[in-house]
């Protein structure tokens, strides 16, 4: 499946050609790949190369000027035969062991196995060997013939096939040496056979002649070769990029976290990605095989959808929203309703005679795109809200200046009773300021490295005593602490993990049973290189309809609660590469309610007493 893709899922595969000059058991992607097409001028020794790469159709090229060596070479045998056991003509033994040899010679190279190294040369003409073996050997025999046959040989003819070779598989200086050499062997049999002086003149004229058209179909077959590598390497560089698009929409497609499904008419889907197969409760095995949406009936709103699309033609260009009840697959989990949002797109498929239509749906989760919309809202409310605490911060000042300048002069107790009230609520005023300029955007988060256990059992301490709490390794403590004895070095700011814990702590003792060991803080080390800082608490499980709203701001279930504390609790940890999260535990657990702070762990440089000595 490694080499599938949505193009070969939906018929619109793109073929995949042998390269020239590999042997059969090579593949495809072993061949170096042709450069694109850019203005770029090419390098001196490119531009010497009519060919950088060999072209596949050079190597159909050279097997069918094989197979015509070989066809011409039996006609010319056996026309010898038959004049001889025809026409009772006397047989030249001369010419009939030349032609032999040609015939062998040509169906050795045609049955003979490609080489690992292919025919041609790197640079895209024919190898020296099988040039000799090919041409080299056409033109001898050809020579021979002709002098051991004398004029019943028609030689331009024959030259034809060694000349059409040369120039479309070999360098041009070689190809027109080939055709040179050609001129002067006919030439020289003219010269040979000439008997008188007007005998030679005639003999040399139909020579010239002929050597003449033997260089023009040279350079014209020359001409034509070059043309054929240029076309074909530029359909190969354009094939290259589309295969390269190919796997960047591949790509870009599955890596998608919306739901992109292909589906014909009839309900069939023919292509999906993981999203969509996962919105929709699909194996991901069926990523490239074809499944019916009427296999399940879970799918029927989808299948109704696919048909009021295909019955109007068109969809709304926001979507529409869709129900499906989905069971987890292999669970015994009840089936939850997963709203859908789908849009539709049509198009037509290529291959398809009759113009069948395909609509191609992008499904999105409801729920995560509401999700997003609230994560939106609140960085764009913690922008405002960084703002206001700004812009609060020196009037609150004020106010509790004032407040305490006139408190120094009341003597009424109903007007004293004002003022701490008025002295209060600036109080917290000041602290949902402050929680707020905490978090804002652009604080530093450069910290250093605590050592876990120890830092959280020390302001465990304080917090007890603040609290009014026993000791924590009291047996009358509403808290125990559980630190171990194993260093756990973190990066965490001291003041910052004061505030978490702190409160955790106290969300914990005020929603605790308030017996002994009612809060439990623990330290542990986790894989991973993972730290562990659970807070639990024996109180009353909270709520489902409370839990998804722990972590956002301004959320509470009190009244005089501002909503911050988690809120800041997730910024500080997310600050130091941390996670906080609640995981309430099961029925039977006494400690029910548990939030957990996940941490990297650091690794510790060794100090210089325990770096090891050097050696002499």
């Amino acid at each position: 499946m490694s080499d599938e893709h949505w193009f070969t899922t939906l018929g619109f595969g793109l073929e995949r050609t042998q390269p020239m000059g590999l042997p059969r058991t090579a593949t495809p992607s072993a061949a170096p790949l042709p450069p694109p097409l850019t203005s770029t001028p090419a390098p001196p020794a490119a531009r010497r190369s009519h060919r950088l790469d060999p072209p596949a159709s050079f190597l159909r090229i050279f097997r069918a000027f094989t197979i015509a060596r070989a066809l011409l070479g039996l006609l010319l045998l056996g026309v010898q035969v038959l004049v001889v056991a025809y026409l009772g003509g006397r047989p030249v033994w001369a010419s009939l062991l030349v032609c032999g040899a040609q015939v062998l010679g040509a169906l050795a190279v045609l049955v003979w196995p490609a080489p690992p190294a292919g025919y041609m040369a790197p640079s895209g003409h024919l190898r020296g060997r099988w040039a000799l073996a090919t041409i080299g050997v056409d033109l001898l025999a050809f020579t021979l013939l002709l002098f051991t046959a004398g004029s019943a040989v028609n030689v331009a003819a024959l030259y034809m096939l060694p000349v059409l070779m040369a120039a479309t598989l070999m360098p041009r200086r070689h190809a027109y040496g080939v055709a040179s050499l050609v001129v002067l062997l006919l030439l020289a049999v003219a010269w040979w056979g000439a008997l008188t002086d007007a005998d030679l003149a005639a003999a040399l004229m139909q020579a010239g002649i002929a050597g003449g058209g033997v260089l023009t179909i040279a350079m014209l077959a020359g001409q034509l070769s070059d043309r054929l590598a240029r076309q074909e390497l530029a359909a190969r560089s354009t094939l290259e990029l589309a295969r390269q698009q190919a796997r960047l929409n591949r790509l870009m497609i599955e890596e998608m976290q919306d739901g992109v499904m292909v589906a014909d008419r009839d309900g069939r889907v023919q292509a999906a990605n993981p999203a969509a197969l996962q919105l929709i409760g699909a194996p991901k095995a069926r990523r490239f095989m074809p499944f019916d949406l009427h296999q399940l009936s879970a799918w029927q709103p989808l299948r109704e959808a696919l048909a009021r699309g295909y019955a109007s033609g068109v969809w709304p260009e926001g979507g529409q929203e869709l129900s499906l009840r989905l069971a987890p697959i292999g669970t015994d989990t009840p089936a939850e309703e997963r709203p859908l949002r789908v849009r539709m797109r049509f198009t037509r498929r290529r291959d398809a005679r009759s113009g069948e239509a395909l609509c191609v749906l992008f499904l999105e989760d409801v729920r995560t795109l509401r999700s997003r919309a609230r994560q939106e809202k609140l960085a764009a409310m913690g922008r405002v809200s960084a703002g206001i605490a700004h812009e609060i911060r020196n009037p609150l000042a004020a106010i509790a200046q004032a407040n305490a300048l006139l408190a120094e002069d009341l003597t009424d107790p109903g007007q004293q009773r004002l003022s701490r009230m008025v002295a209060d609520n600036v109080e917290r005023l000041q602290r949902i300021v402050d929680d707020v300029a905490e978090v804002s955007p652009g604080a530093s988060s450069d910290a250093p490295v605590v050592e876990l256990g120890a830092e959280v059992a020390r302001l465990c301490g304080e917090w007890s005593r603040t609290a009014g709490l026993p000791a924590a390794d009291s047996d009358r403590s509403a808290l125990f602490v559980d630190v171990g004895d194993e260093p756990l070095p973190a990066r965490f700011d001291p003041e910052h993990l004061r505030r978490v814990l702190v409160n955790l702590l106290d969300n914990a003792l005020r929603h605790g049973s308030g017996q002994p060991h009612a809060v439990w803080v623990r330290v542990a080390a986790r894989a991973g290189g993972r730290i562990e800082l659970s807070v639990a608490s024996d109180g009353e499980v909270i709520a489902p309809d409370v839990e998804p709203h722990l972590f956002e701001p301004f959320f509470s279930t009190r009244s005089r609660g501002t909503g911050l504390g988690l809120y800041i609790c997730r910024e500080l940890c997310a600050r130091y590469g941390a996670s906080i999260d609640f995981r309430p535990r099961g029925p039977g657990a006494r400690h029910r309610n548990v939030f957990l702070v996940a941490m990297p762990r650091v690794a510790l440089a060794p100090t210089p007493a325990e770096s090891p000595a050097p050696t002499a």
